[in-house]
């Protein structure tokens, strides 16, 4: 019986995986910013996050917030105005004036940011997304045997995601990475900081706006 359940929550935890979304922006355009360090170092945070939203699942927390309406919304805001700040730093990367020119712009320009700040910024991402808390409600009991131990089977459950998840945003990571060193120029650099961005700030605005 587990066996089974473990296999359908393979094939459904894989399909959301690939699935482009807000965690997959952030780990592009960071990896893009700083290498692919910053964007392995961001996915381990959003990844992390994914342990957080299975304990808290399992501990039936995550039922109380939903059925908190102040509680509730006071994630949803959290979420919406981190998602808008992070938005806004995307811009600012984007508008910012180029201190380099000529073909060599892409190979200069990088910034070393600290890994505390990558991790940070993909577990934020995670755990104040209300749609992950949403879906880790509502999924992760469809697999979980009920004769077994539900926590360990939540962890467990949440330790392949977090697999699964690290081996896919790493690997983008590297292709951000392979095609910045392929020659892909700072305008286009700006081009991915400008769409990150307002797509981070649209999402902020619908999130608050539901």
């Amino acid at each position: 019986m587990f066996s089974e359940l473990f296999w359908a929550y393979l094939i459904a935890i894989s399909l959301l995986t690939v699935t482009p979304g807000v965690d997959t922006l952030l780990v592009m355009r960071n990896a893009g910013r700083g290498g692919l360090r910053d964007g392995c170092v961001t996915s381990v945070g959003i990844c992390s996050g994914l342990f957080i939203h299975a304990t808290l699942s399992a501990l039936g927390i995550s039922l109380l917030l939903l059925e908190t309406a102040w509680a509730f919304s006071a994630l949803k805001w959290a979420g919406a105005c981190y998602l808008i700040w992070l938005g806004l730093g995307s811009l600012r990367q984007a508008l910012k004036p180029r201190s380099v020119s000529g073909a060599e712009a892409p190979l200069v320009v990088r910034q070393g940011v600290p890994l505390v700040v990558s991790f940070r910024e993909g577990l934020l991402s995670n755990v104040l997304n209300p749609k992950t808390a949403l879906f880790y409600m509502a999924l992760l009991p469809q697999f979980v045997d009920p004769a077994g131990n539900a926590f360990q089977q939540s962890l467990m459950l949440a330790g392949v995601h977090f697999l699964l998840a690290m081996f896919w945003q790493c690997g983008l990571a590297w292709v951000v990475v392979r095609f910045r060193g392929a020659g892909i120029g700072a305008r286009a650099r700006r081009l991915l900081n400008g769409l990150t961005g307002g797509f981070f700030i649209a999402m902020g605005a619908r999130l608050a706006g539901n």
